[in-house]
């Protein structure tokens, strides 16, 4: 049984009402303000849906995570990353971010990051719930010039407490977004927590290191994660160290 939200209550049904084809689905409508989205992400809970459909919410089984002691750094990698010219910041631009995640360059199938998901995200930024890692690389327009930064990698997603759950990510350089997701890790190791929600597993995260678990456990990880208590200034904007 499919469920539809209530306008005018936050409830969502229990998890092991979704259904199995397609994977995770739980429930239709609702709509994508900061305390409904709270809420979602509280339990495990996710929206994703495309233009011309109503809002679905998701909670799959298995659900992908990366473990942050498994996260994969190979020596190419790491030398890249020492030869470049990023730099790494954390909440510097959020809106920006969300943008080109939309918009990725890689991105063959339309966008899920529609107009009303970039607006929700960005009032939940506002808000102090949704977060962004940033990836700049210093620029030379010409000889003469002031060396400037152009955004070239990044990512975004919802943190309650020492719970993060990862929405998307872009690069147009190569490793931008690899370092992104390196970023993410060293902050949330320095809190304690344990892993990264990935929420559905692709190439790109299985060759990060990404696995997939149960639903069941992913539940109970989530809530010891969302138990770590965060200072605000944790999520304030500044330059991260590589």
């Amino acid at each position: 049984m499919l469920y539809q939200l209530d306008d005018n209550h936050l409830a969502f049904p229990p998890l092991h009402c979704a259904l199995t084809e397609p994977n995770g689905l739980l429930a239709l409508g609702g709509d994508l303000s900061p305390p409904r989205l709270i809420k979602a992400y509280q339990q495990g809970i996710f929206p994703w849906f495309s233009e011309d459909d109503p809002i679905m919410w998701w909670s799959p089984d298995p659900r992908a995570i990366i473990n942050l002691t498994d996260l994969r750094i190979n020596r190419t990698l790491r030398k890249a990353i020492r030869k470049s010219s990023f730099t790494v910041t954390v909440n510097t631009d959020f809106e920006q971010v969300i943008k080109l995640c939309a918009n990725a360059p890689f991105r063959n199938e339309e966008t899920w990051i529609l107009q009303d998901m970039q607006n929700a995200y960005i009032k939940l930024h506002q808000l102090g719930h949704a977060h962004s890692i940033e990836v700049w690389q210093d620029i030379n327009i010409d000889t003469l010039a002031t060396p400037s930064k152009q955004l070239v990698g990044g990512l975004y997603g919802v943190a309650i407490n020492g719970f993060f759950s990862g929405e998307s990510m872009f690069y147009t350089q190569a490793n931008a977004s690899k370092l992104a997701l390196i970023a993410l890790a060293d902050l949330l190791q320095s809190l304690g927590s344990d892993f990264i929600d990935c929420q559905l597993l692709n190439p790109f995260l299985a060759d990060m290191g990404a696995t997939e678990i149960s639903r069941d456990k992913f539940i109970k990880i989530k809530q010891t994660a969302i138990n770590k208590e965060v200072a605000a200034s944790f999520w304030l904007p500044r330059q991260l160290a590589l």
